[in-house]
Parts: structure tokens; sequence; C-alpha cells
């Protein structure tokens, strides 16, 4: 249970404890994308593919999950990581989320897996000057590391919306999951932040199972559909995604669900909501 406390809290699905309870610190101090809005003029903003992979949080002694947990990486990985704090995306490559997240989960981390695994470095957390200053000084980094694991994520400008639409379509069609967008101008947040956006040709968001919704027909005696909470405290429904075992044993009630959706409803709400995966807040 305190496990899961921190992951919602970390989600920001869930309160904090209230008056003369002191809630325990859940996690390093990042930055966290909004939705990009295509009335934004993406000209103001340095643009990188959206790697799919695990959030590492490096303090310059200790690398950590998102959720503040240590990630049991083999000595001679972190001993290779510049002294400076970092954040960036464990990854091995385009669509291989899952044997990557298997691999750093590991207890006991295997060092032949981990020689596949890269650190995509892409912000220098809590340092001075504006995010197109932190990106050269990252380039400056990987250089002087000379490690090929360790990767300066390539920040590149983008003229015009229909510049940028380009530029996903084309990492879309070699297998990318979307981009991220960073305010070229902009000092380092923590935080949900306007500054930081991401845009994928579906979104995707996290939200709270609060019950599940029996199955009719073909999925009678099964899941039918998941009632969820959103962040803004509104329930709505997943009914689609999931496998035919995630119908027989659903994801429990109060754990946290990553979910795609196209775009939101006039209210607000997501749009042809499929389910993704149980988050896994690390």
């Amino acid at each position: 249970m305190i496990l899961r406390r921190r992951q919602l809290l970390l989600l920001g699905l869930l309160a904090p404890m209230g008056a003369g309870v002191h809630a325990r610190a859940t996690g390093p101090a990042i930055a966290l994308p909004t939705l990009w809005g295509d009335h934004l003029d993406p000209a103001n903003y340095l643009v990188s593919e959206k790697y799919d992979g695990v959030r590492g949080v490096w303090d310059g002694k200790t690398l950590r999950f998102r959720s503040g947990r240590v990630i049991p990486a083999p000595a001679w990985f972190i001993g290779r990581l510049p002294r400076v704090p970092l954040d960036g995306e464990l990854w091995l490559a385009r669509g291989c989320f899952d044997a990557l997240s298997g691999i750093v989960r590991k207890a006991q981390p295997v060092d032949a897996e981990w020689r596949d695994v890269h650190y995509m470095a892409f912000e220098l957390p809590g340092a001075d000057g504006s995010f197109a200053e932190r990106a050269q000084r990252l380039r400056e980094i990987a250089g002087q590391t000379a490690w090929d694991p360790f990767v300066a994520v390539d920040q590149r400008p983008v003229a015009d919306r229909a510049a940028l639409r380009r530029r996903l379509a084309a990492t879309v069609a070699m297998g990318g999951e979307g981009l991220v967008l960073h305010r070229a101008d902009a000092p380092y947040q923590a935080g949900r932040t306007d500054a930081l956006m991401k845009l994928k040709p579906e979104m995707d968001a996290e939200a709270v199972v609060v019950a599940h919704r029996a199955g009719q027909g073909r999925y009678a005696g099964q899941l039918g559909a998941l009632e969820v909470r959103a962040q803004d405290g509104r329930q709505f429904l997943i009914g689609t995604g999931f496998s035919d075992a995630q119908r027989r044993e659903p994801p429990p009630i109060g754990c946290v669900v990553t979910y795609r959706y196209r775009d939101l409803t006039p209210t607000g709400l997501p749009r042809f909501a499929s389910f993704l995966r149980v988050h896994d807040a690390l």
C-alpha cells in the first residue's frame, strides 16, 4: 500500500496527506510534459524524439526511477555516467519498452543485457540558462564522456507547424513514439510545465481504476470495461485494448493504468480511450 500511495501521489491522482501528517518524498523533482496544442508556434521550441524508455534521474551519484527508487544498474554502467545531475531515458531501441523494462527492474542486473542499454540524456536538472544553453552543455558533456551508451538527445528547431507535422510523420514512420518540444528560452522548471510538451499521433495519460464493469456477449463473465478516475477527478470508461488474459484477470481496483486516446471531447473527456498497460512508476 505504501508503494501504491507513492505511485498515486507522484502521478497527481491522490491528494497529499492531511495537516499534521508528514508525507514522505515520492521521488526526484523533475520536469513533466503537458500536451502540445496546434495553436502554438513550434518555432519557439527545440524538438526531439520521444523515446519510449524508462525515466532515469541521475544526481551525480545515484540513478533513480521516477518514483525515487534506486535503479539496480551495474557498477560499470553507473561508473561511466558524468558526475553532474542528469535527466533522461534508459532506452534499448524503438518498440522495445517491455524488454527494457524487464532489464532495468531486475534486482540483480545482468551485465550482458545492460550492454545494450543507452542513457538518452535530455536535461540538466537545476542548471542555469535557457534550455537551448543547457542542450548545448549536454552535447559538450557527451563529447567529453566519449562513451557510446551515453547520448545527448538531438534537439533541433522546426520552422513552422507544417514542418513539425512532417517531423512527426517521419519519426512515427521509423517506429518512433512521437516528439517532445521544449521552449528554447525556458529556464529549468520542475513539475508539470507548459515549457515542455509532447506530441504523439495518439496521446496517453494515467488514471486510477475505481471499478470493473461486467462484459456482455462474447465477454460475458469477463471484464467489459474499466471505470477509471483521471487526475481532474472525473470518471470515464476504458473498454478496448485488453488482451483475453486481461479480460479474465483485469487490472485491480486502485492500480494506475496508462491509456491512449485521440483527442478530447467538448466536455474535456478522452475520446476513444484504449487501455495500454498497467502503469509502472518503478
